[in-house]
């Protein structure tokens, strides 16, 4: 248990610094508690019947600003009780059967608004606070939850527990996250991928072609734009969170990893089935959306206890945490992240974490190579590049950017050069989860192509399109993979997004035409719009194929462009930019670095594009790259229980229709 001094000043500016990513530009002192009494789980949330949960109380005393009370001393005589059906409100220990928690004490710090961040004058905020453990409620319906404090005072949380689905429909589930990926994106993909004659496409993309299409809203608990730890959080657990958080409600307390936590569906499926649980990403694997299945953290930088967490559990790196089971060792992880491993300061305590898991009974593989002739049996740690992995362009197409990487996943400062893609990674897992699948229990996998996000927040938008290409020939091949072995009508197969970029294609451009004038306003004139637009030149037949382009036919199949770099390119953007310089061409020589660091902040990277016209940017001088957006993203699914994601509803429900499908909802507290 923490101390109950108050927290001194270095304490405060480091509680400043957590709080930092809550703010926006009306700042908060903290999110979803507007009053000085707060309650985790917050007003509005639902639970699946059974589903493990964590309470955090707090009572706020600021020391001074516009909101100052009770001297700045925070009252610890609070209490808090439970109320479902028609019965009185029961002291929490009563109704969860539970000890009292002992009183937390600490200060943090926040600005009221930029005015105040600017003069450096902070409010100062004392605390009193209480925490529950592992708690869960079984009976579906609403519950009330009531803080009294100061004397009178009253913060209500309303919660619901859904009425959970009796039969289980789906014996695995596959699950596809494109980070970032929006319908105009793969609108995108779609032409320069698919051959149009007179208006209609002579192929399809797979995901068209799924049986249930819906819109998922992805807004944050307090902001409306999210990023991919409380996105993937929302996906995972149904419950809305903050910016940087992994499967926690964010609180005031210094401690990143104290704050309440919930279960996700991984820890669910672990503990009421036991089935095989696999993670496949193209990012590094202790980044947010992979980490999220595991992970309960405030602070989605904590690598190193990502990883920890993975071969041991949450248990040994974190006190707080009081689940009877959790997701620890996954039967497959796939991805980069090759720091974290070899020894060195990334890696836990410097040690070998490689040696670390094979002592854990894995095979480690380390290359596409060995992961082909790998065993199915084992457990299979795959780490193949240090930070992510190569991109599909790169790997396939312009495969010289992969030499002078020094990103050997062996730490020696080699090159990866032999690096898996998504679909071999997604295939091998299909066969290692199948393989060590007991009985009937089934497996579960989240695949994320996670670079159609990085290259989206670099406006690389040809290497964004080739990771969402990637995923979508990842979905075709395995659906045919899951039919071959007999497991495709037992499969629940859904495919969406965490979050959004302000993307689209509005246009086409005369790249050569570009090129050659001198002045900005006349490179402009090579975009044409509407009737001007013209037709794909991706997509021309191989017949036809010009000889000064790079060419990609036929080393991933039909379903990707013949040219990846036609005279006639797509015109595209979106609203969330720093200043740049656009020539819409393909980048040959790497991903884009759109911006570079000047002392007035950021600006257009004068190496990018250099034959290109400046765009000023439509953010703050302080980014340097595009940000997320507020849009709605696409959700596709097959397979048993995909009817039920037809329609729009929010991010939190694909946890629920997910959790449905498996029937993980349980009825005795």
């Amino acid at each position: 248990m923490r101390s109950t001094a108050t927290i001194g000043t270095s304490a405060i500016l480091l509680a400043l610094t957590y709080l930092g990513f809550v703010s926006a530009q009306t700042f908060q002192r903290l999110g979803t508690c507007p009053s000085l009494g707060c309650v985790f789980p917050p007003d509005q949330t639902e639970f699946l019947a059974g589903q493990l949960f964590d309470i955090r109380l707090e009572v706020h005393a600021p020391v001074n600003g516009s909101e100052a009370s009770s001297g700045g001393v925070p009252d610890e005589n609070f209490t808090f009780c439970i109320q479902s059906g028609k019965g009185g409100c029961q002291d929490v220990t009563k109704y969860f059967q539970v000890q009292d928690s002992s009183i937390e004490k600490w200060s943090f710090s926040y600005y009221e608004d930029l005015f105040a961040k600017d003069a450096g004058t902070p409010i100062v905020v004392n605390v009193a606070s209480k925490a529950y453990r592992a708690l869960s409620l079984s009976k579906p319906g609403a519950y009330t939850a009531k803080l009294v404090y100061n004397g009178g005072f009253q913060t209500v949380a309303n919660w619901v527990v859904r009425e959970p689905a009796t039969r289980r429909k789906a014996k695995n589930v596959l699950f596809f996250i494109g980070d970032g990926m929006t319908q105009p994106m793969i609108t995108a993909a779609r032409l320069i991928a698919h051959k149009s004659i007179n208006g209609k496409y002579q192929s399809l993309m797979q995901m068209d072609q799924m049986e249930a299409l819906g819109h998922q809203m992805t807004h944050s608990i307090d902001s409306f734009i999210t990023d991919s730890a409380n996105s993937a959080t929302a996906l995972y657990t149904g419950k809305k969170s903050t910016v940087n958080t992994l499967n926690v409600w964010a609180d005031s307390s210094a401690n990143s990893l104290d704050d309440p936590k919930v279960e996700t569906i991984a820890e669910l499926f672990r503990r009421h089935i036991g089935g095989a649980l696999g993670i496949v990403s193209t990012a590094y694997i202790a980044d947010a959306t992979p980490a999220a299945l595991c992970a309960h953290t405030r602070d989605r930088g904590q690598y190193v206890t990502v990883v920890t967490e993975y071969l041991t559990s949450a248990e040994a790196v974190n006190s707080t945490f009081a689940w009877p089971t959790s997701c620890k060792q996954p039967d497959v992880i796939f991805g980069g992240g090759a720091e974290q491993f070899f020894p060195g300061r990334g890696s836990p305590n410097g040690t070998d974490y490689y040696q670390a898991f094979r002592d854990k009974g894995y095979n480690v593989v380390l290359s596409n190579t060995e992961l082909q002739a790998t065993s199915s049996k084992a457990k299979t740690l795959g780490i193949f590049s240090v930070g992510n992995l190569a991109k599909w362009i790169d790997r396939n197409v312009l495969k010289e950017n992969l030499k002078g990487q020094r990103n050997s996943p062996t730490g020696d400062g080699t090159d990866a050069l032999d690096q898996p893609g998504l679909k071999e990674m997604t295939l091998k897992a299909i066969d290692i989860l199948q393989a060590r699948t007991k009985r009937n229990e089934g497996w579960f996998m989240m695949s994320e192509a996670a670079s159609i996000d990085k290259m989206m927040h670099a406006l690389d938008y040809d290497r964004a399109l080739g990771e969402l290409l990637e995923l979508d020939d990842t979905i075709r091949a395995s659906i045919a993979h899951l039919k071959k072995i007999g497991e495709l009508d037992n499969t629940l197969i859904v495919v969406t997004a965490d979050h959004g970029h302000g993307f689209d294609v509005f246009g086409g451009a005369d790249t050569k035409y570009l090129s050659a004038q001198t002045t900005d306003r006349k490179k402009r004139a090579a975009v044409g719009t509407y009737g001007e637009s013209g037709l794909s030149g991706y997509t021309v037949t191989e017949g036809a194929l010009p000889t000064n382009n790079t060419i990609v036919f036929g080393a991933e199949g039909p379903n990707f462009p013949v040219t990846w770099n036609p005279r006639y390119a797509y015109a595209a953007g979106f609203g969330a930019n720093p200043d740049r310089r656009e020539n819409y061409k393909l980048h040959t020589t790497g991903p884009r670095l759109p911006a570079v660091s000047s002392p007035d902040g950021y600006v257009a990277n004068p190496n990018d594009n250099p034959d290109g016209f400046n765009a000023p940017g439509t953010l703050g001088p302080d980014e340097g790259q595009g940000v997320h957006s507020l849009q709605d993203v696409s959700v596709f699914a097959s397979g048993p229980g995909s009817e039920a994601f037809r329609g729009v509803y929010n991010s939190i429900d694909i946890f629920f229709k997910i959790a449905d499908a498996l029937a993980l909802g349980r009825t005795s507290r």
